[in-house]
């Protein structure tokens, strides 16, 4: 067990509670979730005479990257972890009673037992490309519900959904235009975009995502981190002789990002040369459907990432072509 001094931060909309774990003693703060609050916690710790805490919380929502982003600035190390790592941990400690100050000693806990890893913020371009890609998706989900509305609404209210999905439409197509030149603005981010270009069956809004959250060497060390991230990694499921069930995706992971590659994993298997070469050898091996667009899915990013770190576009005679 690490013996370092560690923050644990449970993160909400208005406030984060803070747990300072200290020599075998922890102390308690809260504050609120805006630079005001930021700045009471950093004149928090130097009180105590803590000026470089290991700083963890979980990815929750977008509420925890601004606080992330203000200790970074200010030299601390920060880490930020899946909420399930935190679950799973106080499972093993067998933790039965949940409030934000528990939780936040908890993460602090599991912070100087397992020393994750060091989180690095994106770049300026990289937050701002991540803000439009998840407002478009946003919109999108909101289209394809009031798509499903209109098909049953009645006489009296069909008029206002269409409006409405008119509306949407207009802001979709901004939303990508704003997106694109986004991209064309920023030198790396164009390399990038370009070079996933060169992917057969990936397209716009996918290479949009993937840069959106870093699917390259600069945020993680290897191709099955990636992967990891996205929740692709298979899961297995055996114990003894009686249980052996059917390997799946984990799906602990960015929902987002493997939304983003489903639609392209199914066109890259049908109509691309070197997704059909994929196919094939799968479907001789007898494996099932799901399995090859889970697996396929997996290999683009598998793909991506190759392209991205080598600096080299895509080579079809890698893969059978």
């Amino acid at each position: 067990m690490n013996n370092d001094p560690a923050l644990g931060i449970d993160v909400s909309k208005d406030k984060l509670d803070c747990a300072l774990c200290v020599d075998g003693k922890c102390k308690s703060k809260v504050v609120t979730n805006n630079p005001q609050g930021f700045a009471d916690l950093l004149n928090w710790l130097h009180k105590w005479h803590v000026d470089s805490p290991h700083v963890c919380m979980e990815a929750t929502g977008v509420y925890w990257e601004a606080c992330a982003e203000f200790l970074t600035a200010h030299d601390l190390r920060v880490s930020v972890v899946n909420p399930a790592q935190i679950w799973a941990f106080g499972g093993s400690r067998l933790v039965r009673t949940k409030t934000d100050a528990v939780d936040a000693r908890l993460i602090a806990e599991f912070c100087q037992r397992m020393t994750p890893e060091t989180w690095q913020p994106p770049s300026p371009a990289e937050q701002a490309l991540r803000a439009l890609v998840q407002r478009l998706d946003a919109l999108q989900r909101m289209h394809t519900q009031e798509s499903n509305r209109l098909g049953v609404a009645p006489d009296t209210v069909r008029k206002g959904i269409a409006d409405h999905l008119a509306w949407l439409d207009k802001e979709i197509a901004a939303l990508t235009k704003q997106i694109r030149d986004h991209i064309d603005g920023d030198p790396d981010l164009k390399r990038k975009r370009d070079l996933l270009d060169s992917i057969p069956g990936v397209g716009e809004r996918t290479i949009a995502a993937l840069l959106a959250f870093g699917a390259d060497q600069h945020h993680f060390s290897n191709a099955r981190q990636c992967v990891a991230f996205a929740g692709l990694n298979p899961r297995q499921h055996q114990s003894g002789s009686s249980v052996n069930g059917k390997p799946r995706i984990s799906k602990v992971g960015h929902a987002l990002l493997r939304k983003a590659l489903y639609m392209p994993a199914l066109v890259t298997l049908y109509k691309t040369a070197w997704g059909n070469v994929f196919r094939s050898r799968l479907v001789a091996a007898g494996k099932p459907p799901k399995l090859i667009i889970g697996a396929m899915m997996r290999k683009l990013l598998h793909v991506a990432f190759g392209v991205l770190k080598s600096g080299q576009p895509f080579n079809s005679t890698l893969h059978g072509c």
